[in-house]
């Protein structure tokens, strides 16, 4: 794989033996979009900036765009958009973009050429002459993904790059960030978001506690979790003996889950404005012939594959029972739902606490100079 980014074990320690990054491993493939994610306190600001060389690493093994993380004439390669960046106020949206090519060293008209390419890009042609105090935070963050495109980067970094902006707005940055992609570049995307980084990348990683608890594509970390729901019409009158009619017909000796414990025990008064609970309809659950774990709950049937040529026995056994297939839907983890599980402690059910974790053994790794 080529990849643009390659980190092998960042690490940071702050004053006062806080671990904020605790050996770090990630790997960004060259002309994808890559989502970092996690809570607040996760480390993922100070890593983003230990990559731009913002704030000095305590150790940093790994590469960005094939050179040594830190390596100052790769930086002209890399477009970088900060969290809570500022413009000098008095400047246009226009002189912001041709300022910030300035910077980055290219020529005059390429300059000129660039920065109204890019107003067109971001939806800034008709404020590109007004005043940068002008601006709305949504208007500012489309030029700042303009600035950070100025120097045509390989690679752009975008810390939180549709904060405050519009869903007209971050429709027209997940087009902008997708010809980026298709002109071979690589996105490094941090952002709260779930939903937009859903879909706008190819891979994410999730940090917590300053470690990369999952990393890789969204259907390769939901893959456990894939399954196909069939709904079927039925009376509610035969809903208590359809487990042993699908039973019979698929050959799975449905065995009826225990039902969860109320939050309030059955008899008991409730609580001033409290409701009663709901009635839980009662889950069923079994074994197929060929090994898939297989549910029913009411009318819904779950199976535990993504393979749509699996289910296709089952659907032959629910026509032969003359039930009517209302919908057959597949369905995954949301990447709300994996980040819930990915911060969530397995021992109490409780969310980690925010910030750095426990300090890690020491991995064997060179100090960036």
């Amino acid at each position: 794989m080529d990849l643009a980014i390659d980190l092998h074990d960042v690490a940071k320690v702050y004053k006062g033996r806080v671990h904020a990054l605790q050996g770090i491993e990630m790997r960004v493939a060259r002309g994808e979009v890559f989502g970092l994610l996690g809570p607040n306190g996760a480390g993922k600001s100070t890593l983003v900036k230990i990559m731009m060389t913002v704030i000095r690493p305590t150790r940093a093994v790994g590469t960005i765009l094939g050179q040594p993380v830190g390596h100052k004439p790769t930086l002209r390669r890399v477009g970088y958009l900060p969290e809570n960046h500022r413009f000098p106020r008095y400047l246009t949206g226009r002189q912001t973009l041709e300022f910030f090519g300035g910077l980055a060293k290219v020529d005059r008209p390429t300059l000129r050429k660039r920065s109204a390419e890019l107003l067109e890009v971001v939806g800034m042609r008709d404020w590109a002459d007004r005043k940068v105090s002008t601006y709305s935070k949504g208007m500012m963050q489309r030029i700042g993904i303009g600035q950070a495109l100025m120097s045509d980067p390989d690679l752009v970094v975008l810390d939180e790059p549709t904060d405050g902006v519009d869903p007209v707005g971050r429709r027209d940055i997940r087009d902008v960030l997708n010809r980026i992609r298709e002109q071979g570049k690589t996105v490094f995307i941090n952002s709260h978001l779930l939903s937009e980084l859903e879909m706008m990348c190819n891979r994410v990683a999730i940090l917590v506690q300053g470690q990369v608890a999952r990393q890789g594509t969204i259907n390769d970390l939901t893959a456990k979790s894939q399954r196909y729901d069939i709904e079927v019409e039925v009376p509610p009158h035969e809903l208590p003996g359809l487990p042993g009619t699908l039973g019979a017909r698929l050959g799975v000796a449905f065995e009826q889950a225990p039902a969860p414990l109320p939050a309030i025990p059955v008899g008991a008064p409730l609580p001033p404005g409290a409701r009663p609970p709901p009635l839980q309809t009662p889950l069923h659950k079994g074994v197929l012939t060929d090994g898939l774990w297989i549910e029913l709950r009411g009318g819904v049937l779950s199976i535990g594959t993504a393979e749509a040529a699996k289910v296709q026995p089952v659907l032959d056994a629910l026509r032969q029972a003359g039930l009517t297939i209302r919908r057959v839907t597949p369905v995954r983890q949301s990447l709300e739902d994996l980040f819930m599980e990915a911060v969530t402690d397995p021992t109490t059910g409780q969310a980690f606490a925010p910030g750095a974790g426990k300090a890690k053994a020491r991995t064997s790794g060179g100090v960036m100079p």
